[in-house]
């Protein structure tokens, strides 16, 4: 793990930091802001959120991106690390009165140079469709038909430090009929240009078609499907109406969920501590995990769709495997919930000792993701024909990272010493931590809904991490049905090890922002997790929720302080990595080699000053 040091040092802002690649650095004058550039009170606010889309236009540069801050809503052209930000003219900006931006997604499918559709959550419960290239508002759902949605007043009044046209809008607060809780999360259904899917506080999701309308009266639903701490419902109605589908996921809000790269799954994550993964066609529960303690914040998944990693009120990032549905890795360098996680399709890589054959099979590419650009593709594709070649020697790493309310940034290696311990290293190894350990038999038992075998052979050098288990090998599985994604994960067994000293005293750890430390005797904290009806300590040490000590704990390959106040982005991009603070500052951090891109910026336009 990177250390900062002690004292004034570890309390100082990061402006850069080298990771195995070479040196990141922050660009200031690529930071993106409310063209005043003041800090941005954020008490009692919601989260700062960031959205980019790229509009494919001939200038080269349709990058463009949408951030709230507080009631505020800016739409601005993005360049990079190209050129200077230019805050004075942002294509769009708007004002909410009653109620604030939460959340936002661009419809990737349908944006074009002089269109996009963007929808935005508010905290009052309503969701927009507006389209910020032409100013418009198309839609608003959640709200009664017969009243009057919206007014809008156009100032072309000047302002200090901006001059730029402002619309005020103000959602007008009538009853909203289908669900009253602040949205937390809201995306398109990825491959549609319709459907989108709405996530509240209040544990509810519900399906949308932009082409249909809300009614006029409160929706009455019929059964549709039902689970263990899920039910999915119908909309009952002669004519086809929104929502089309309700779904109730476990017990507190619901946080987050994200897709899987083939749009085929839906991972969900709640405040009673659990990860759930569903079909989205069928409607059908794959697998569930739970947090060691507290709520569960965010989710995403591997480039490849064979990992998930959330993140949440325990300080921890924690790998699931999808394939074998089981935790397979923590990570601990957090000293406060953790926001956001991030894999960055751009680092991942995978490296054969052998050249790489191609089988002729259609069936090999079958399973590519189209997740990024042309190397973010290319990593895809030899991620996928790792699996196909199992007997020859390849090195697997997957980048992701995390950023909390401790104001840091956390990047993390996830090798194939963590996810193929039966296969032999490939090279040797940097950052690694290795202790002896002995290996008890594995026996525990729970409730999995996969359950490999247990042999348990000698323990592997660990990548980045503190070896807290040995691992074991079953062989990779086939393929699940109806095409989804294989797995080639293996089971761990047990080791019992040296404890470790837990290396951040109680004065590092910011106040009101985290349950406590991280330890495996930390079992009398699981009594603060809230609105669940599920036993923690039934859980504690089975498959769900797998001791600290049973499954191996990664260390950070960085861990810097970027910001003063917490952290509510963390965006990987070809050229940069954007993260952004609840003061309202986007950032972009140059990859190595990418920062010399950056062209002078123009004096006269852009109020960011000289590039020194």
């Amino acid at each position: 793990m990177a250390t900062e040091g002690g004292g004034k040092e570890m309390n100082e802002i990061k402006t850069q930091f080298t990771t195995r690649e070479g040196l990141y650095k922050l660009l200031p004058h690529s930071e993106y802001s409310r063209p005043n550039r003041v800090p941005f009170n954020s008490q009692g606010s919601n989260p700062v959120r960031v959205s980019f889309v790229n509009l494919n236009d001939q200038s080269g540069n349709g990058d463009r991106l949408c951030f709230n801050v507080g009631r505020e809503l800016y739409f601005y052209i993005y360049k990079g690390v190209r050129k200077a930000a230019d805050l004075s003219k942002p294509i769009d900006k708007r004002i909410y009165k009653g109620t604030q931006p939460t959340c936002h997604d661009f419809n990737h499918l349908t944006a074009t140079a002089e269109s996009v559709s963007l929808l935005v959550g508010f905290s009052a419960g309503q969701v927009q469709l507006i389209d910020p290239i032409k100013k418009e508002t198309s839609k608003l759902f959640n709200e009664e038909n017969s009243c009057q949605h919206l007014w809008k007043v156009d100032w072309n009044e000047e302002r200090e430090n901006e001059g730029s046209k402002t619309s005020e809008e103000a959602l007008v607060t009538v009853q909203r009929l289908i669900d009253k809780s602040r949205v937390t999360c809201v995306k398109w259904v990825p491959g549609s240009e319709s459907l989108f899917l709405v996530a509240h506080s209040s544990g509810n999701m519900y399906l949308y078609n932009v082409e249909h309308a809300c009614g006029t009266t409160a929706p009455h639903y019929q059964l549709l499907k039902q689970g263990e701490s899920f039910a999915v419902h119908t909309c009952k109605s002669k004519s086809t109406r929104n929502p089309l589908l309700k779904w109730t996921v476990g017990e507190g809000a619901l946080n987050e969920f994200a897709f899987s790269p083939d749009g085929k799954f839906l991972a969900c994550v709640s405040q009673d501590g659990f990860l759930r993964v569903f079909s989205f066609d069928s409607v059908e529960l794959h697998g569930t995990m739970k947090s060691y303690f507290g709520g569960l914040l965010c989710v995403c998944w591997s480039p490849d769709g064979k990992y998930v990693v959330t993140g949440g009120e325990d300080d921890l990032v924690t790998v699931w495997s999808f394939g074998d549905c089981r935790v397979i890795a923590r990570g601990h360098g957090h000293k406060s919930w953790v926001s956001v996680v991030a894999f960055d399709p751009y680092t991942t890589s995978v490296e054969e000792s052998d050249p790489m054959e191609l089988s002729g099979s259609d069936e090999d590419f079958q399973d590519l993701l189209h997740f990024g650009r042309d190397r973010a593709n290319s990593t895809q594709s030899r991620l996928s024909k790792r699996n196909s070649t199992e007997s020859r020697p390849v090195s697997v790493t997957y980048r992701f990272g995390s950023v909390g309310q401790d104001t840091q940034l956390c990047l993390w290696d996830l090798t194939e010493d963590i996810l193929f311990p039966h296969q032999p290293l490939s090279r040797a190894r940097t950052h690694t931590n290795v202790m002896n350990a002995t290996s008890p038999p594995a026996g525990s038992t729970g409730n999995s809904v996969v359950t490999p075998g247990n042999s348990a052979p000698p323990p592997l050098p660990r990548s980045n991490s503190l070896p807290h288990s040995a691992v074991s090998s079953t062989g990779s599985k086939g393929s699940i049905a109806d095409g989804a994604i294989a797995s080639g994960v293996s089971k761990f067994a047990t080791l019992s090890l040296h404890d470790r000293k837990d290396r951040h005293h109680e004065k590092d750890h910011k106040r009101n922002h985290s349950m406590g430390h991280i330890s495996s005797k930390s079992s009398d904290k699981l009594n603060l997790v809230t609105k669940t009806k599920t036993d923690p300590a039934k859980t504690l040490g089975t498959p769900l929720c797998p001791r600290m000590e049973d499954v191996p704990l990664l260390e950070p390959l960085i861990c810097k302080k970027i910001a003063h106040e917490r952290l509510t982005v963390l965006i990987f991009l070809e050229d940069c990595i954007v993260t952004a603070c609840q003061e309202g500052f986007i950032c972009t951090w140059g990859r190595p080699g990418k920062v010399g891109l950056m062209s002078a910026p123009n004096q006269a336009s852009s109020p960011g000053g000289t590039i020194v």
